[in-house]
């Protein structure tokens, strides 16, 4: 029987309260039927559990896999959904799936090494846009992904929440009004919309062969392509580097390689940093300096 650790029970009662924890320890059940009708023996879950319980298996043929189980059933859903679109384009493979039950079993990328291993940021960026390239595709026919518009919400949220605060706004109003400036004009110039993957950073890039990489854990977004570029753009900024240099010569890469646009890509950073502080201020925190600190950042590759 599985071993559920208590810090993951106790951030699955911080995330969502004692159903939460109910759901965290009816895991080992539920993991043993899917060993069961899945024909795998479970292993150990991984040690960086956070949001999700993600535990290692193999089958009776020996083929190693993953099982994933989420409380958010829908998230997890809209997760498989992407995959089962990117099939073929370099994603991880869905092997079967239970929305009802929340879980999703998947084909084990090996060796498994993430992206952020490769310290040649140089080099790294390389293969994210390798990666980016075989990725994107229109949304299929009738999908339900959220829209750029909803995926930064929380900035109209901002505005409702302080609209009587006037100067007292937490965040320096000519900053949350450069994002908005920002995303209207970048929604409203998108030429095409593609199902993006939403978080495509380095630790959700896998080696799967001496090769081949392979992308897990897609959020789901549909909108302008050059969104799908700021969760590398914001990891590991300073490998290599000063934060400025790194960012300017990833973004230069990228346009060279790609033919993105940079001036789009450094208006989503601006945007997208305004929207990382506004969620710090929605979930209580108060370090809403670092999201700032993206939309400065990004903005001096405008200037």
């Amino acid at each position: 029987m599985i071993v559920i650790p208590d810090t993951f029970i106790k951030k699955m009662h911080e995330l969502h309260g004692e159903q939460g924890v109910a759901w965290s320890e009816a895991l080992p059940r539920l993991i043993a039927d899917c060993a069961s009708r899945y024909d795998f023996s479970p292993h150990d879950p991984f040690s960086n559990l956070s949001y999700n319980f993600v535990l290692r298996g193999t089958r009776s043929d020996g083929k190693r896999v993953v099982l994933k189980s989420s409380f958010m059933k829908e998230e997890l859903s809209r997760e498989v959904s992407v995959l089962r679109a990117y099939e073929g384009r370099g994603a991880i493979y869905v092997l079967d799936a239970d929305a009802e039950w929340g879980v999703a079993l998947l084909e084990m990328a090996e060796p498994g090494l993430p992206l952020s291993t490769i310290e040649n940021d140089a080099l790294a960026t390389d293969i994210f846009c390798e990666v980016f390239r075989r990725l994107h595709l229109m949304p299929p026919t009738g999908s339900l992904y959220p829209s750029m518009k909803q995926h930064f919400l929380a900035i109209e949220r901002y505005r409702e929440r302080f609209k009587d605060m006037k100067d007292d706004m937490p965040l320096p109003s000519s900053w949350v009004e450069n994002a908005e400036e920002c995303l209207e004009y970048l929604i409203a110039t998108t030429t095409e919309n593609l199902l993006l993957h939403g978080d495509l950073h380095h630790d959700n890039i896998l080696r799967q062969s001496e090769e081949k990489w392979a992308v897990i854990d897609p959020k789901g977004i549909i909108g302008d392509i050059h969104f799908d570029t700021i969760q590398y753009l914001l990891n590991y900024e300073d490998r290599g580097g000063d934060c400025e240099q790194v960012l300017r010569d990833r973004i230069t890469s990228m346009a060279d390689r790609l033919g993105l646009d940079p001036r789009r890509i450094a208006m989503w950073g601006v945007a997208r940093g305004v929207l990382e502080a506004c969620w710090t201020i929605e979930d209580g925190g108060t370090d809403w300096h670092r999201g700032i600190q993206i939309t400065e950042r990004f903005a001096k590759i405008l200037d």
